[in-house]
């Protein structure tokens, strides 16, 4: 892969059909060292770049649970 072929977008198999989901393509990251991310519902919109590194510490504290939230009832 080069920084000028088209991206791969992949998307979490968790995803729903819901549309409120977020794509990114990895292999990107190999090249650029910059995860792309986009808006499932938006593929022509914005796309954030994201520093690898940055990104697989988002993806680590996203397994651990680290963004979760218990609501009281």
């Amino acid at each position: 892969m080069t920084a000028t072929e088209p991206l791969l977008w992949i998307k979490s198999s968790y995803s729903g059909s819901g549309g409120t989901c977020v794509e990114w393509a990895p292999a990107h990251a190999s090249v650029t060292g910059v995860v792309p991310v986009r808006d499932s519902k938006d593929p022509h919109g914005p796309v954030l770049a994201v520093p690898a590194a940055s990104f697989a510490s988002f993806v680590a504290g996203v397994r651990a649970g680290a963004f979760c939230r218990v609501r009281s009832v």
